[in-house]
């Protein structure tokens, strides 16, 4: 099954915030491209997703659509949360750029918070690929 045949097993709901999350992460920080004090944030937020969506991707490609496949979001995306919070902070960015990192950052907390959840239900042992389940 591929990645997008999975994901049309997924609740509404869920689709929906993937959705969301998607233009969060990788489409508004192209925004950050506009302002000279936000460029290198929004650098730094492109190539992380990108990082993030080819290392989620190859795992896929391992294991199937698997509760681990939040693991390269807590070990990419939480520094780079961290990084956006220190950076939304500085006085001297503009304060749209702000609002924009904000943005990005609480989808980036959210997203991590179920991520969290995920990999521990993991190394707990609920380990059946979704659309293999019995």
């Amino acid at each position: 099954m591929t990645m997008q045949e999975t994901l049309t097993l997924l609740p509404d709901w869920l689709i929906w915030w993937f959705n969301w999350l998607v233009f969060a992460v990788a489409v508004l920080p192209l925004a950050l491209l506009i302002w000279p004090q936000s460029r290198r944030v929004g650098v730094i937020a492109v190539f992380s997703s990108i990082l993030t969506g080819a290392a989620v991707y190859g795992m896929f490609r391992q294991m199937g659509y698997v509760k681990l496949l939040g693991l390269p979001h807590l070990l990419i995306w939480g520094p780079l949360a961290v990084y956006l919070f220190r950076k939304q902070a500085k006085d001297a960015m503009p304060i749209v750029a702000r609002w924009i990192i904000r943005v990005i950052l609480v989808t980036l907390l959210i997203s991590l918070a179920f991520d969290v959840v995920d990999v521990l239900r993991y190394i707990l042992g609920e380990r059946t690929p979704l659309g293999r389940e019995a």
